[in-house]
């Protein structure tokens, strides 16, 4: 991993994991995590979703600890889980309820989120039109942008976004793009992208390359 970061949002502390009849993932992996953008770097099948899983105390570990924000996941996961913002792009979870409530019940400890941000990203990805329908009812690309404004218009201390611009239009990718620059220029906050590209043209804190090393 390149650059070392000055502050701590997330410690990562002999993490290992490996699915069965698999090779391991990790093997004792340690790297502190700080403010800003941070890329998960890999080819499709390396582990990306995986190690965004296990960062978002989502896929118990083989061993290791994780401390996001002073807390520790084996410790307190509930209070933990409240620090970050992580859906798996798969997740059939928000199927019955509107788009409108999906986003207020991802809000942090349930607050709405910061107003004139989520106005921007409702605007930005086109989803007005589709705030009061069932998430159910909407396509993969739009259901995706429900979540990423969700995530972009808080400011948890750890945002992990598995491989976000796909399935969106090219004018959803650019609001994609200045948004998580904006979140990733919060004191404080940490946003983790798991992408198989480079993420050219943006301003990189950290890389985590897969496969992991230690």
């Amino acid at each position: 991993m390149s650059t070392a970061p000055t502050t701590s949002v997330l410690q990562v502390q002999d993490l290992a994991f490996a699915y069965p009849g698999q090779p391991a993932l990790a093997s004792g992996w340690s790297t502190s995590l700080g403010p800003g953008l941070i890329l998960l770097h890999g080819d499709t099948g390396s582990g990306k979703s995986t190690l965004l899983r296990l960062m978002a105390g989502a896929l118990p570990a083989s061993r290791g600890r994780l401390t996001l924000a002073g807390l520790r996941l084996d410790q307190d996961a509930e209070a933990y889980g409240r620090q970050l913002f992580f859906i798996d792009p798969a997740t059939d979870a928000f199927d019955k309820i509107s788009a409108r409530a999906c986003i207020a019940s991802l809000s942090p400890q349930g607050q709405p989120a910061e107003a004139s941000a989520l106005a921007a990203l409702i605007e930005g990805f086109g989803l007005a039109p589709h705030l009061d329908k069932a998430m159910y009812m909407l396509s993969t690309g739009s259901r995706r942008k429900v979540w990423l404004a969700a995530a972009l218009a808080s400011t948890r201390p750890l945002t992990l976004l598995d491989e976000p611009a796909g399935a969106l239009d090219a004018a959803s990718i650019r609001c994609l793009w200045r948004a998580v620059d904006a979140l990733a220029r919060q004191p404080g906050c940490a946003v983790v992208v798991a992408s198989s590209e480079r993420l050219a043209g943006l301003r990189l804190a950290a890389t985590i390359e897969l496969p992991l090393e230690g």
